[in-house]
């Protein structure tokens, strides 16, 4: 089995716990190691995903996929949020992160933030100060999410 079937079956077999446990996949990364493997899913929800309910994935994860039987040998598993300057790389990444501030660097060198707008394959929306901004998919060298934090707190 390559190591797309093997996501395909992995994906397959987690996607309906994530799902019940109220949470959305956004990534997750198969290293086979050896001896052991390491499987990391990032998964979020509104207003974020705690350590605790990692835990209780996790715990339940593994069961489901030992159950499943999609891993051959041994591997541990990781459950985590995505983080809040989190690269995106994958089509599922951007989709999760419309919405959200992101900073995209272009060939030439030029950036561009914005909140995420629209994604589609050929280009990104991003909205800043009530201005939109289109993106060639293919001139972003690399796009990342920016944290976006409540400063100054209010005592």
């Amino acid at each position: 089995m390559d190591d797309a079937e093997r996501m395909a079956l992995i994906e397959e077999a987690v996607a309906p716990v994530v799902d019940a446990h109220g949470l959305e996949l956004v990534d997750l990364e198969w290293r086979g190691l050896r001896p052991r493997g390491v499987l990391r899913l990032y998964v979020d929800k509104a207003g974020g995903v705690g350590i605790g309910e990692c835990e209780r994935l996790s715990r339940e994860l593994g069961d489901v996929l030992d159950a499943a039987a999609v891993i051959e040998g041994g591997y541990d598993l990781e459950v985590s949020s995505p983080g809040l300057d989190r690269q995106l790389k994958k089509e599922r990444e951007y989709r999760w992160a419309v919405g959200k501030q992101v900073r995209c660097w272009l060939a030439g060198g030029a950036e561009v933030r914005g909140r995420l707008k629209e994604v589609t394959p050929e280009r990104l929306v991003l909205e800043r100060d009530g201005e939109r901004t289109e993106v060639g998919r293919a001139a972003v060298t690399k796009a990342r999410l920016e944290a976006e934090v409540p400063w100054p707190r209010k005592a």
